[in-house]
């Protein structure tokens, strides 16, 4: 029972929370660039490429082999195109989490760079200040 009670406290502790956001963060900003690579940079690529697309950038070491309508044996290919288009994309990705990265540590200095407010005086000290100013009566 003990073991149910450890692993309930680690789930609800705030890391592992805090992990899972960022994973699936990190998943919805990575298909928001793949979005963005291939269909806007990619198409502007192409345009000034002639029209290519970098995913049919291909080297074919075998040619499918086909029998009527039917494909016996497919395309056996190097896509460097669609590793080209990876690249980039990574590039794009790390670009996005740098500038993330950065903000949230500008913000984070500022927090700490602002004063604290001082603690309040203590039982003791306020009964010590109340003795203080009565003696100088």
């Amino acid at each position: 029972m003990s073991m149910i009670k450890e692993f309930k406290k680690f789930i609800m502790g705030g890391n592992v929370i805090e992990f899972a956001v960022a994973v699936i963060m990190a998943g919805a900003i990575g298909l928001v660039v793949k979005g963005f690579v291939s269909m806007i940079v990619m198409p502007v690529v192409s345009h000034f490429t002639g029209g290519v697309s970098f995913k049919d950038w291909k080297i074919v070491l075998d040619e499918a082999v086909k029998e009527g309508d039917k494909i016996v044996r497919p395309e056996n290919a190097i896509m460097y195109g669609q590793w080209i288009d990876t690249i980039i994309n990574l590039l794009i990705v790390g670009l996005v989490m740098f500038l993330i990265v950065k903000i949230y540590n500008k913000m984070k200095k500022k927090e700490e760079e602002a004063p604290a407010e001082p603690p309040a005086p203590s039982n003791e000290e306020v009964l010590l200040t109340e003795i203080r100013d009565l003696l100088k009566k």
